[in-house]
C-alpha cells in the first residue's frame, strides 16, 4: 500500500486544480479534436482516454473511502495516467495552437493540460510504500 501524508489543505487545493485542468483539457479537446487532421484528432482522444482512466480509478477508490491510502497499482493507474494525459494534452494543445487551428481553444486546453499535469503529479510523487505492512 502507497499513503500520502499531505495535509487536508494542499491536498483540496491540488485536487481542485487537478479538476479544473482535465475538465478544461477533455472540454476543449473534442472542440478542437474535429477541427485538427486526424492524427492530432487522435492523438487528442488519447490522451482524454488516460484522464478517464484515471479520473474512473480515483474515484472508485474514493468511493471506498480510500483517497489517501491506495495500492501501488492503483496510485499510478490513477495519478500516473492523469499525469500522463496532462502532459500529453499539454505539448498537444501548444501544437494546435502553433498551427492556428483554434488560438483561444488552444490555451485554454494548454492551461488544463499543464495543470493535470503539475498538480495531479504532485499528488502522485506524494504517495510512499507505507513500511507497516512488512
Amino acid at each position: 500500500m502507497y499513503e500520502t501524508k499531505i495535509k487536508t489543505a494542499p491536498w483540496w487545493a491540488y485536487d481542485i486544480s487537478e479538476n479544473n485542468g482535465w475538465i478544461s483539457l477533455g472540454g476543449f479537446a473534442s472542440k478542437v479534436g474535429s477541427a485538427a487532421d486526424l492524427s492530432v484528432g487522435i492523438l487528442l482522444a488519447v490522451s482524454a482516454l488516460l484522464m478517464l482512466i484515471g479520473i474512473a480509478e480515483l474515484v472508485s477508490e474514493r468511493i471506498h473511502k480510500h483517497d489517501r491510502k491506495l495500492p501501488e497499482i492503483r496510485s499510478w493507474r490513477g495519478f500516473g495516467a492523469l499525469t500522463c494525459g496532462g502532459s500529453q494534452g499539454a505539448v498537444l494543445s501548444a501544437v494546435t495552437f502553433r498551427s492556428n487551428i483554434s488560438t483561444a481553444n488552444g490555451i485554454l486546453m494548454l492551461a488544463g493540460g499543464a495543470l493535470c499535469f503539475v498538480f495531479a503529479g504532485l499528488i502522485a510523487v506524494s504517495f510512499n510504500r507505507d513500511h507497516e505492512e512488512g
